[in-house]
């Protein structure tokens, strides 16, 4: 018994030379994935002339900073743009869960009496849509939502694909006993989604809120369809203005002196990296703090001794 105990170890224990050989092909896959993103900040911080002149390299001969000056010109608008696009981001993912967790909670249970009605309902609208005018109407004169903040969230805060994502979650991860164990205990339907149900649904509604937050943060064409006030306007098409003013400026420098000039002190590309770095830099940070229930998530439904 305890040769066979010994020996189904050794199975599951790899060699020093294969424990090396994976490491190094992990650490190389990871280095793949952060490298590009590492030679976007590079190029950023790289002098105009010396991008111009030498082109993209790793070490440039030359650092600047002045892609971020540029941007930075706007002064308290993108401060002010980064503060409607965190609020945005975490009241809608808040509001996007809470919709959706319920939502897919009702329609996984089998005693719901109108499960496949709520279920197509849902479903139905990942295959037909109201289409661009009508949605913009029913914003703008039905809810009266033009030129608010909400007009940024509530538009984003169902999405019919995590629903059914979640509902399999749920169909497959929740044990039916659970949930009869806490009505035999007393507890209503709240009391057991709140109390047993959701504790162990954190995998699943980690993957659908990182969903979320990428797409509210992400978001640019709402802010185009439905906000006018410059006090609205999110990073994202924030930016995305700054682009069309650079383009505009590019477009139109041969007409006049004043135009050449200006391109000649204007960052084009290090600009536009910048750019980016300003837009994903942050929402990077927040993928640690889902890692770990990705993980439990990955291992739902292992073998355990």
């Amino acid at each position: 018994m305890i040769l066979a105990k010994k020996k189904q170890r050794d199975f599951h224990q790899l060699s020093t030379p294969w424990n090396v050989v994976f490491n190094l092909f992990a650490g190389i896959f990871a280095f793949l994935c952060v490298f590009p993103f590492l030679f976007v900040v590079i190029i950023s911080l790289t002098d105009e002339g010396t991008l111009a002149r030498e082109g993209y390299r790793l070490i440039p001969s030359e650092w600047s900073f002045e892609a971020y000056k540029y941007v930075f010109q706007t002064g308290d608008t993108l401060l002010r743009s980064y503060g409607v696009t965190i609020f945005v981001t975490v009241v809608g993912t808040i509001i996007s869960l809470l919709f959706i967790a319920f939502y897919s909670y009702a329609i996984s249970r089998k005693s719901f009496k109108y499960r496949n009605f709520f279920s197509f309902f849902a479903f139905f609208t990942m295959l037909f849509n109201g289409g661009l005018v009508p949605t913009y109407i029913v914003v703008t004169q039905l809810l009266g939502l033009k030129d608010t903040i909400w007009s940024l969230i509530l538009p984003l805060a169902v999405n019919a694909f995590y629903i059914m994502i979640l509902r399999t979650f749920y169909s497959t991860s929740v044990p039916d006993a659970i949930i009869e164990s806490g009505k035999i205990d007393g507890a209503g339907e709240f009391g057991t989604f709140i109390r047993l149900v959701l504790p162990l649904s954190l995998p699943g509604l980690a993957t659908i809120a990182l969903f979320s937050t990428l797409g509210y943060w992400n978001d640019w064409f709402n802010a185009l369809l439905y906000i006018d006030n410059p006090n609205l306007v999110p990073l994202q098409s924030m930016l995305m203005r700054i682009e069309t003013n650079l383009q505009f400026i590019l477009q139109n420098s041969q007409n006049s002196s004043l135009g050449l000039e200006a391109l000649r002190n204007m960052p084009q590309d290090t600009s536009r990296m910048a750019m980016v770095v300003l837009a994903t830099g942050p929402i990077i940070f927040a993928y640690p703090f889902f890692q770990r229930y990705f993980i439990q998530g990955l291992t739902v439904g292992a073998v355990k001794e």
